[in-house]
Protein backbone atom coordinates (compact mmCIF):
# COMPACT_ATOMS: atom_id res chain seq x y z
CA UNK A 1 0.00 0.00 0.00
CA UNK A 2 2.84 2.88 0.73
CA UNK A 3 2.92 3.31 -3.13
CA UNK A 4 -0.83 3.94 -3.09
CA UNK A 5 -0.80 6.97 -3.27
CA UNK A 6 2.44 8.03 -5.55
CA UNK A 7 0.61 5.71 -8.06
CA UNK A 8 -2.12 7.73 -8.45
CA UNK A 9 -0.65 10.81 -8.06
CA UNK A 10 1.65 9.84 -11.39
CA UNK A 11 -1.10 9.40 -13.27
CA UNK A 12 -2.95 12.49 -12.90
CA UNK A 13 0.43 14.45 -13.51
CA UNK A 14 1.15 13.17 -16.73
CA UNK A 15 -2.16 12.19 -17.93
CA UNK A 16 -4.01 15.49 -19.11
CA UNK A 17 -7.31 13.34 -20.00
CA UNK A 18 -7.97 11.79 -16.30
CA UNK A 19 -9.10 14.15 -13.93
CA UNK A 20 -10.22 12.50 -10.77
CA UNK A 21 -8.60 9.85 -8.61
CA UNK A 22 -11.67 7.96 -9.15
CA UNK A 23 -11.43 8.05 -12.70
CA UNK A 24 -7.45 6.78 -12.12
CA UNK A 25 -8.85 3.59 -10.02
CA UNK A 26 -11.58 2.55 -12.27
CA UNK A 27 -10.87 3.33 -15.44
CA UNK A 28 -6.93 3.60 -15.99
CA UNK A 29 -5.80 0.02 -17.37
CA UNK A 30 -1.93 1.06 -16.33
CA UNK A 31 -2.53 2.26 -12.86
CA UNK A 32 -4.63 -1.26 -12.36
CA UNK A 33 -1.46 -2.87 -13.72
CA UNK A 34 0.88 -1.72 -11.39
CA UNK A 35 -1.47 -2.36 -8.47
CA UNK A 36 -1.96 -5.98 -9.59
CA UNK A 37 1.52 -6.00 -10.20
CA UNK A 38 2.43 -4.53 -6.60
CA UNK A 39 0.42 -7.45 -5.33
CA UNK A 40 1.95 -9.84 -7.87
CA UNK A 41 5.26 -9.02 -6.78
CA UNK A 42 4.78 -9.91 -2.42
CA UNK A 43 4.04 -13.03 -3.28
CA UNK A 44 7.30 -13.52 -5.83
CA UNK A 45 8.93 -12.35 -3.19
CA UNK A 46 8.02 -14.80 -0.48
CA UNK A 47 8.25 -17.59 -2.95
CA UNK A 48 4.70 -18.19 -3.75
CA UNK A 49 5.26 -18.42 -7.41
CA UNK A 50 2.32 -20.06 -8.63
CA UNK A 51 0.25 -17.45 -6.78
CA UNK A 52 2.50 -14.42 -8.10
CA UNK A 53 2.22 -15.72 -11.94
CA UNK A 54 -1.75 -16.52 -12.15
CA UNK A 55 -1.93 -12.71 -10.75
CA UNK A 56 0.17 -11.63 -13.92
CA UNK A 57 -1.54 -13.75 -15.98
CA UNK A 58 -4.80 -12.31 -14.75
CA UNK A 59 -4.05 -9.58 -15.16
CA UNK A 60 -2.20 -9.40 -18.99
CA UNK A 61 -5.39 -10.71 -19.78
CA UNK A 62 -7.04 -7.99 -18.49
CA UNK A 63 -5.39 -4.93 -18.82
CA UNK A 64 -2.87 -5.93 -22.17
CA UNK A 65 0.07 -5.02 -20.05
CA UNK A 66 2.37 -7.95 -19.06
CA UNK A 67 4.83 -7.36 -16.30
CA UNK A 68 6.81 -10.29 -14.72
CA UNK A 69 6.34 -10.43 -10.87
CA UNK A 70 9.84 -10.59 -10.69
CA UNK A 71 9.94 -7.05 -11.96
CA UNK A 72 11.22 -4.46 -8.98
CA UNK A 73 9.28 -0.82 -9.97
CA UNK A 74 9.77 2.01 -7.74
CA UNK A 75 6.95 4.87 -6.66
CA UNK A 76 5.66 6.97 -8.93
CA UNK A 77 5.54 4.67 -11.71
CA UNK A 78 3.25 5.26 -14.33
CA UNK A 79 1.91 3.23 -17.92
CA UNK A 80 0.25 5.39 -20.79
CA UNK A 81 -2.81 3.63 -22.68
CA UNK A 82 -0.63 0.22 -21.54
CA UNK A 83 -1.78 -1.65 -24.28
CA UNK A 84 1.45 -4.27 -25.31
CA UNK A 85 3.82 -3.53 -22.63
CA UNK A 86 6.18 -6.28 -21.89
CA UNK A 87 8.40 -6.01 -18.57
CA UNK A 88 10.55 -8.89 -17.92
CA UNK A 89 11.40 -10.96 -14.69
CA UNK A 90 15.19 -9.10 -13.86
CA UNK A 91 14.16 -6.04 -14.51
CA UNK A 92 14.49 -3.10 -12.35
CA UNK A 93 12.33 0.10 -12.20
CA UNK A 94 13.56 3.59 -10.51
CA UNK A 95 11.10 6.42 -9.34
CA UNK A 96 9.08 8.55 -11.72
CA UNK A 97 9.23 6.59 -14.25
CA UNK A 98 6.72 6.42 -17.56
CA UNK A 99 6.45 3.80 -20.04
CA UNK A 100 3.78 4.26 -23.11
CA UNK A 101 1.83 1.50 -25.28
CA UNK A 102 4.53 -1.25 -26.78
CA UNK A 103 7.08 -1.05 -25.49
CA UNK A 104 9.22 -3.87 -23.89
CA UNK A 105 11.90 -4.02 -21.20
CA UNK A 106 13.26 -7.29 -22.03
CA UNK A 107 15.84 -9.72 -22.91
CA UNK A 108 18.29 -10.76 -25.85
CA UNK A 109 18.28 -14.20 -25.05
CA UNK A 110 21.71 -14.73 -24.52
CA UNK A 111 21.93 -13.27 -21.11
CA UNK A 112 21.79 -15.33 -17.69
CA UNK A 113 20.40 -14.01 -14.29
CA UNK A 114 20.18 -10.57 -14.88
CA UNK A 115 18.87 -10.51 -18.07
CA UNK A 116 16.86 -7.16 -18.51
CA UNK A 117 17.21 -3.55 -18.29
CA UNK A 118 17.56 -1.36 -15.34
CA UNK A 119 16.06 1.99 -15.46
CA UNK A 120 17.19 4.53 -13.30
CA UNK A 121 14.85 7.71 -12.02
CA UNK A 122 12.74 10.01 -13.88
CA UNK A 123 13.08 7.77 -17.26
CA UNK A 124 10.64 7.79 -19.97
CA UNK A 125 10.06 5.02 -22.49
CA UNK A 126 8.19 6.10 -25.68
CA UNK A 127 5.61 4.03 -27.84
CA UNK A 128 7.22 1.41 -29.28
CA UNK A 129 10.28 1.38 -27.99
CA UNK A 130 12.56 -1.47 -27.07
CA UNK A 131 15.48 -1.81 -24.41
CA UNK A 132 16.76 -4.90 -24.28
CA UNK A 133 19.59 -6.72 -22.14
CA UNK A 134 21.23 -6.27 -18.95
CA UNK A 135 22.45 -2.48 -18.64
CA UNK A 136 21.51 0.42 -17.33
CA UNK A 137 19.56 3.54 -18.83
CA UNK A 138 20.33 6.75 -16.81
CA UNK A 139 18.63 8.80 -14.56
CA UNK A 140 16.57 11.28 -16.15
CA UNK A 141 17.03 9.95 -20.14
CA UNK A 142 14.44 9.52 -22.76
CA UNK A 143 13.76 6.50 -25.21
CA UNK A 144 12.22 7.58 -28.25
CA UNK A 145 9.54 5.87 -30.23
CA UNK A 146 10.59 2.93 -31.97
CA UNK A 147 14.21 2.77 -30.80
CA UNK A 148 15.85 -0.30 -30.36
CA UNK A 149 18.25 -0.04 -27.32
CA UNK A 150 20.79 -2.39 -26.84
CA UNK A 151 23.51 -1.24 -24.59
CA UNK A 152 24.29 1.77 -21.90
CA UNK A 153 22.67 4.97 -21.72
CA UNK A 154 24.32 7.62 -19.70
CA UNK A 155 22.32 10.07 -17.16
CA UNK A 156 20.52 12.66 -18.94
CA UNK A 157 20.47 11.52 -22.60
CA UNK A 158 17.93 11.00 -24.94
CA UNK A 159 18.24 8.04 -27.39
CA UNK A 160 16.70 7.29 -30.62
CA UNK A 161 16.81 5.12 -33.76
CA UNK A 162 17.60 1.28 -34.70
CA UNK A 163 19.55 0.87 -32.97
CA UNK A 164 19.69 3.34 -30.71
CA UNK A 165 21.75 6.42 -30.43
CA UNK A 166 22.27 8.87 -27.59
CA UNK A 167 21.70 12.08 -29.75
CA UNK A 168 21.42 14.63 -26.89
CA UNK A 169 23.10 14.55 -23.62
CA UNK A 170 23.26 16.28 -20.49
CA UNK A 171 21.82 20.12 -19.69
CA UNK A 172 18.45 18.59 -19.84
CA UNK A 173 16.18 20.11 -17.08
CA UNK A 174 13.89 17.21 -15.53
CA UNK A 175 10.30 17.46 -16.11
CA UNK A 176 7.63 15.35 -16.34
CA UNK A 177 5.68 17.18 -19.83
CA UNK A 178 5.71 13.56 -20.90
CA UNK A 179 6.47 15.46 -24.77
CA UNK A 180 7.78 12.51 -27.25
CA UNK A 181 9.13 15.14 -29.92
CA UNK A 182 12.70 14.32 -29.46
CA UNK A 183 15.85 14.78 -31.59
CA UNK A 184 15.65 13.76 -35.31
CA UNK A 185 19.59 13.34 -36.11
CA UNK A 186 19.17 12.60 -39.90
CA UNK A 187 16.85 15.38 -39.81
CA UNK A 188 19.39 17.85 -38.16
CA UNK A 189 22.40 16.47 -40.48
CA UNK A 190 20.48 16.44 -44.01
CA UNK A 191 19.91 20.32 -42.76
CA UNK A 192 23.16 21.06 -42.02
CA UNK A 193 24.72 19.86 -45.28
CA UNK A 194 21.66 21.92 -47.16
CA UNK A 195 23.22 24.68 -45.51
CA UNK A 196 26.85 23.90 -46.17
CA UNK A 197 25.76 23.39 -50.07
CA UNK A 198 23.69 26.72 -50.11
CA UNK A 199 26.87 28.30 -48.70
CA UNK A 200 29.23 26.98 -51.16
CA UNK A 201 27.17 27.94 -54.06
CA UNK A 202 26.88 31.53 -52.97
CA UNK A 203 30.68 31.42 -52.90
CA UNK A 204 31.00 29.91 -56.30
CA UNK A 205 28.84 32.06 -57.77
CA UNK A 206 30.57 35.23 -56.14
CA UNK A 207 33.58 33.79 -58.07
CA UNK A 208 31.92 34.01 -61.66
CA UNK A 209 30.81 37.65 -61.09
Amino acid sequence: MKHWKTDIQAVLDRDPATTSKLEVMLCCPGYKAIRRHRRAHFFYKHNMRFIARYIAERTRRKTGVDIHPGATIGEGFFIDHGTGVVIGETTVIGKNCSIFQNATLGGTGKDTGKRHPTLGDNVMVSAGAKVLGPFTVGDNSKIGAGAVVLSEVPPNSTVVGVPGRVVRRGNIKVDYSMDQRLPDPIKEELQRLCSRIGELERKIKGMHE
